[in-house]
């Protein structure tokens, strides 16, 4: 039977064409934009040269703006195929890195042997020198497919290398010693590299905070693992290229992990792993629906020494992979995106900060009654955030916990506090600082 030409069917979009109408959208909103901040830019240039006072405005307000108006136009335009489980499930190794987790490896150990993976695995729990319980622990636990290895004390990825050597199976999954597994994610997880392009080489899960309820750095860590990492993730794998399979939960080929050298001996050996897949022109995806919630940093310390990790990692990537500035992939533009980071952070501490406190007694040269337009802004990107991150959760049978106060402080404070935890990773990379590797 013919379909009734008399019936509306909107059009398929594809991956470029969503691409370019997200990209439009973006455009549109820059240009409205730059016209609505043409009085601000005159004012501070006034005060300052005028390139000084677009390179300013382009770094704190324009250019985020047109990524946030991307990000969103990207997330209304992302439509997934429901999950569909596979007829066969290959067989996988799954590596665990633990270095003094005594207190969080048999919760962890005991969420994948319950997750009744359909096919045949093992587990390798790589002892990376602990001085603690871990061991002992582990012995303990009986799994007739855990495989405990012991090693002296040399760092996450030697210890993953050294995983990877040992695994049968040519499907590696990686958690970290502190995340559990949400029921079936281990299965949406290789499903979805399973089902993804043949060059795929990575799918990363979706990671989310366990122990979020115990203060307000956790809360607002929260916020950030379910709207802002998770989100960006989603947009990326839309445009084929999620720039960072996160070793607390992901999937990889191991021939792929072979070919770019196992996991490098850096301070962010997930990100610089994941760009030389990228570099040699490998897709890297993303399971939104394969949930695993790892454990954030309890204290402001913790939090600072974890996102100036991750920060100098960033630099670590693009010194060890600069060639993915110039790959001709739709997202080569979320490269320059991060390249972008170490200038907008320091201009938002050094500048946008003292503009607000500036603005306080009248002076509204960086900062004034036009800074509180982005409040709907941010608002609205938020609710779209929301809506898709909701929709995922009532769909694996899991509930928003109301956390306010948490929204709020990620809202006006998150970047604040960031900040200057980044700032001091990348300066501690470009200098040549010593590095260690020590937990979250």
């Amino acid at each position: 039977m013919k379909d009734d030409p008399a019936v509306w069917r909107p059009r398929y979009l594809t991956t470029g064409h969503k691409f370019i109408v997200a990209f439009a959208i973006a455009l549109v909103w820059f240009v409205l934009t730059w016209y609505a901040a043409s009085p601000w830019i005159d004012d501070l240039a006034r005060e300052v040269s005028r390139p000084a006072a677009l390179t300013v405005v382009m770094l704190i307000a324009l250019i985020p703006g047109f990524m946030n108006a991307f990000l969103v136009a990207g997330l209304l335009l992302d439509r997934r195929p429901p999950y569909a489980p596979l007829a066969r499930y290959p067989p996988i190794s799954l590596l665990i890195a633990a270095y003094n987790e005594e207190a969080s490896i048999r919760e962890t150990v005991q969420s994948v042997m319950d997750q009744g993976y359909p096919g045949e695995w093992e587990l390798l729990v790589l002892d990376d020198g602990s001085t603690d319980k871990t061991v002992s622990v582990l012995q303990s636990i009986t799994c007739p497919q855990l495989r405990i290895v012991q090693a002296a004390h040399r760092g996450k990825a030697p210890a993953l290398n050294e995983g990877l050597d040992r695994a049968r199976y040519d499907w590696i999954v990686t958690l970290d010693a502190d995340t559990y597994l949400f029921p079936e994610s281990l299965a949406r997880l290789v499903a979805r590299i399973c089902r993804d392009p043949p060059n795929t080489a990575a799918v990363a899960g979706a990671v989310l905070a366990k122990n979020s309820r115990l203060n307000w750095i956790t809360r607002m860590q929260e916020w950030d693992y379910f709207h802002g990492i998770a989100s960006v993730k989603r947009l990326q794998s839309l445009y084929q290229g999620t720039l960072v399979a996160q070793g607390a939960f992901s999937v990889f080929r191991k021939a792929a992990i072979r070919e770019v050298g196992g996991w490098p001996q850096t301070i962010g050996e997930d990100i610089v792993q994941t760009w030389a897949l990228l570099e040699r022109g490998y897709r890297v995806g993303f399971a939104e629906n394969a949930v695993a919630f790892t454990t954030v940093p309890t204290t402001y310390r913790g939090f600072f020494r974890q996102r100036r990790r991750w920060a100098r990692g960033l630099i670590e990537a693009f010194k060890a992979h600069p060639r993915v500035l110039v790959l001709p992939r739709i997202t080569t533009m979320f490269i320059y995106w991060n390249a972008l980071f170490p200038l907008m952070d320091s201009l938002y501490l050094l500048l946008f900060i003292p503009g607000m406190i500036a603005a306080l007694f009248g002076y509204y040269y960086i900062a004034g009654p036009m800074t509180l337009a982005v409040v709907p802004l941010t608002l609205l990107i938020n609710g779209v955030m929301f809506r898709v991150q909701r929709r995922m959760f009532e769909e694996r049978g899991l509930s928003v916990r109301r956390n306010l106060g948490g929204f709020l402080v990620y809202i006006f404070a998150f970047q604040l506090v960031m900040a200057p935890a980044s700032i001091a990773g990348y300066l501690a990379e470009l200098a040549g600082l010593r590095k260690g590797w020590g937990t979250k």
